[in-house]
């Protein structure tokens, strides 16, 4: 006996429907169409995930916004504090060689803030993948179970019928 999956058991619905309404020969009046719990939940719950969708691109503009904000008022910062400090410390004539140890500090912490976020984002990247993956092989599942259910459901209503 061949089973059904679940979206043949929809177009068998649909069909069975469509051509129920077309036969003029049905002596009983025609009823409003009928509806399901499972119509009712998939479509309600579609409107909703494609609503969520639509929204992904403009929320991750606005947090990109709102970040380059924060990084913009922190570098005006420093730059005004450039500005205002600079003429104080030339003033002090500090030694170049400290001067130069202190600009190898720095740019050893910049190297170690820039290795930091690179390595942030590519594990941000993998980690984001293997979700995606992950969520890929649950929807498999979901659907080798539906396929289950649908063969059961199937044979059920074959046993009524009987």
């Amino acid at each position: 006996m061949e089973w059904l999956t679940s979206e043949m058991l929809l177009k068998t619905d649909e069909n069975v429907t469509k051509n129920s309404h077309t036969k003029k020969s049905v002596a009983k009046p025609t009823e409003p169409d009928k509806i399901s719990v499972c119509d009712v939940m998939k479509s309600k719950t579609s409107s909703v995930i494609r609503k969520m969708e639509t929204q992904i691109p403009s929320y991750v503009q606005e947090y990109s916004d709102l970040y380059a904000e924060y990084l913009h008022t922190i570098d005006d910062l420093f730059g005004t504090c450039y500005i205002s400090e600079k003429e104080f410390f030339d003033k002090l004539n500090i030694d170049q060689k400290t001067l130069k140890a202190f600009d190898d500090l720095w740019g050893f912490w910049e190297k170690t803030a820039t290795s930091q976020i690179e390595t942030s984002t590519n594990f941000m990247g993998a980690y984001v993948q293997m979700r995606i993956s992950a969520i890929k092989s649950y929807d498999r599942y979901v659907h080798t179970m539906m396929d289950s259910y649908a063969k059961m459901l199937s044979q059920y209503n074959s046993a009524f019928k009987k």
